[in-house]
């Protein structure tokens, strides 16, 4: 599931965009400043930001500068203005397109996927970071702090299958048929027992994996352990 991180003031557009990218599959964060966008950068990755321009305190110019200090995740820029000037501050900045307010959602999604398949961003859902917490997919390693644990099998397949869905609430029902088969033939009691595991393993990490009471569980990252 592609990550798009939306950045504006307005709250309004967000949730317009928000409720297109969703029906796209996209998985969505928001931030209404510069400053939460870039804490959002710093400990979780996005496949694409949508960045308005006119923003209080920092405007999305100068937080285009700040992005490309660290990361080369593909840029959208919304704004109200049109000057040439400020699309070629834009694009020198390191923008990859430029959309002009008032737009159609729709168009702004196709422009999305256009800059997708041309920038060659796909997911990298193999490797995922949250603060002090990395999960490795391909070596199947979870590091804490900069110190390496190895959770058994099981374990491990539900941490990165939420973690890769972070916000996504499962079902007991829907962690059985994605971490054990549908032909699976065990009760909801085996996705308990797991969990209870894992967060053990996990230690004061144990936080991210949040009890949805009445429905089932999901990962949600904190800052502050």
């Amino acid at each position: 599931m592609p990550r798009m991180l939306i950045v504006d003031d307005d709250i309004y557009l967000r949730k317009l965009v928000l409720t297109y990218a969703q029906l796209e599959n996209f998985q969505c964060s928001e931030a209404e400043n510069s400053s939460q966008a870039l804490e959002l950068l710093r400990h979780s990755r996005f496949d694409i930001i949508i960045l308005d321009v006119m923003m209080p305190g920092q405007d999305g110019f100068e937080t285009l500068a700040k992005i490309r200090e660290s990361v080369q995740t593909p840029v959208i820029m919304l704004t109200a203005r049109s000057e040439e000037y400020d699309k070629l501050l834009g694009f020198n900045l390191g923008a990859d397109d430029y959309v002009p307010k008032p737009f159609s959602p729709k168009e702004l999604i196709a422009r999305v996927n256009a800059v997708l398949r041309r920038t060659g961003n796909k997911p990298q859902e193999h490797f995922l970071r949250f603060g002090g917490m990395t999960i490795d997919g391909k070596t199947r390693m979870v590091i804490l702090d900069k110190v390496p644990v190895k959770l058994p099998p099981k374990e491990f397949d539900l941490l990165f299958k939420m973690a890769q869905n972070e916000h996504i609430v499962f079902s007991r029902e829907q962690l059985l048929d994605k971490i054990w088969g549908f032909d699976y033939f065990g009760d909801t009691r085996t996705v308990d027992t797991h969990i209870k595991s894992l967060r053990e393993h996990l230690g004061s990490y144990r936080r991210f994996i949040e009890t949805v009471w009445g429905v089932g569980y999901k990962f949600e990252y904190h800052e502050k352990i």
